[in-house]
């Protein structure tokens, strides 16, 4: 009954078992977390964050992640997201989920008002991002970057450097053109 204004939004509701899955066509996922500090992301208001969602053109899939009310998003999970968001808050770190929903989803829609849309090349996908980074694993394996730290500490500092950007469909495939180049060059490297 309360939500019969939006029964076309329940209507096409989907559900995922594994969140690789829900986020594979978002061009730009911006996760939301309560905990800062030196070693954790540097987030943003939501305001800053809504008026860098307004730029994108409408055919741009966004996803605001949101984690549960009593764990919020763990580091994997705000690992996958290309920004992060925290709300400020007075004397107590967390709110209820709804309330961090509405006040996400009011900064974007008052920032989309009287936003000219401006032709934009479109943000990589997810899995475009994620096939990257697949490839950027197996560059630093074949050229023995694992040796001296583990993978895991390479992979999260590349994670880090490109989720500070926009990434572009263009830019992914042309970082996915230098590792070719970079392979080929090393199984070549003997001839």
């Amino acid at each position: 009954m309360a939500t019969h204004e939006a029964l076309d939004l329940l209507k096409e509701m989907r559900v995922f078992q594994h969140l690789n899955d829900a986020v594979s066509d978002v061009h730009f996922l911006v996760g939301t977390t309560a905990r800062t500090g030196r070693k954790r992301r540097t987030t943003h208001s939501p305001r800053k964050i809504a008026v860098k969602i307004a730029q994108f053109p409408l055919d741009v899939n966004i996803g605001l992640l949101f984690g549960s009310e009593k764990w919020g998003l763990n580091n994997q999970e705000l690992s996958l997201c290309d920004s992060v968001v925290t709300i400020p808050t007075s004397k107590f770190s967390s709110i209820n989920l709804a309330q961090s929903v509405m006040i996400l989803c009011y900064e974007v829609f008052t920032a989309k008002l009287g936003n000219e849309l401006i032709q934009r090349p479109r943000p990589a996908t997810f899995m475009e991002k994620e096939g990257m980074y697949e490839h950027l694993y197996h560059v630093f394996a074949s050229i023995g970057l694992f040796d001296k730290q583990t993978p895991s500490y390479w992979m999260r500092n590349a994670r880090r450097l490109f989720n500070g950007k926009t990434l572009t469909a263009r830019d992914v495939k042309m970082v996915r053109g230098f590792l070719r180049q970079i392979s080929w060059a090393l199984r070549n490297a003997g001839d």
